[in-house]
């Protein structure tokens, strides 16, 4: 069975309270985000990490938020924001951004960087990117074990995006975290209706040994 995991958008303006849309409590999931980092190294599991990449014209970004379809401006290009907090941070990695006229390079090329990034301008990574598609058919998993923030935002989009490409999805739910003002609770329930397994970090570290 292949797996990798997908680290969703544990970004510096998501995840730190500094952070220009932090997602309250993100904080409490950072030891658990170490931990599916560090088991990921050790063994030599793929990461897809997924991550905003705005510019002004975005069309997400509004001075008048809803805060349900548009926000505040957050991961601009070449800001701090958009790192990666240190818990998640990829090595020795390859990176895609939205606006690159660069092919997607072939499944070979893939296969010399453990760590994938894929630069997104939209809360859905399949259509916020040209590259996703085809990254997730080179990697052709059979499991994708999916974490980060925000629960009912970007990971829902994330998740729901591969169980759509025909991927056995598990949710670490000690390693997410979501948006306060946007439901959650229907959200996990239709993911156990969509046969999504809800697992956790320690979970994750007995399923790969």
């Amino acid at each position: 069975m292949k797996i990798i995991f997908w680290n969703t958008d544990t970004q510096k303006d998501f995840m730190n309270k500094d952070g220009a849309l932090y997602v309250a409590g993100a904080e409490n999931i950072k030891s658990n985000l170490k931990k599916l980092t560090e088991l990921a190294e050790q063994h030599n599991i793929t990461v897809v990490n997924t991550g905003d990449y705005h510019y002004d014209e975005s069309k997400e970004l509004s001075d008048t938020p809803d805060y349900k379809t548009t926000f505040p401006k957050h991961c601009m290009s070449q800001t701090e924001g958009c790192e990666f907090i240190d818990e998640t941070r990829p090595n020795k990695f390859i990176d895609f951004y939205w606006k690159s006229n660069i092919a997607t390079p072939l499944k070979g090329q893939l296969d010399y960087s453990r760590n994938i990034i894929i630069y997104k301008d939209k809360f859905d990574v399949f259509e916020g990117s040209p590259h996703t598609e085809k990254i997730l058919k080179d990697l052709n998993p059979e499991t994708v074990i999916v974490y980060g923030v925000a629960t009912n935002v970007c990971v829902n989009f994330a998740v729901l995006g591969l169980i759509a490409r025909n991927k056995k999805v598990c949710v670490v739910q000690d390693a997410i975290k979501g948006l306060p003002n946007l439901p959650i609770d229907n959200l996990l329930s239709d993911w156990r209706k969509a046969n999504i397994t809800l697992v956790t970090t320690d979970y994750v570290a007995e399923m790969i040994k």
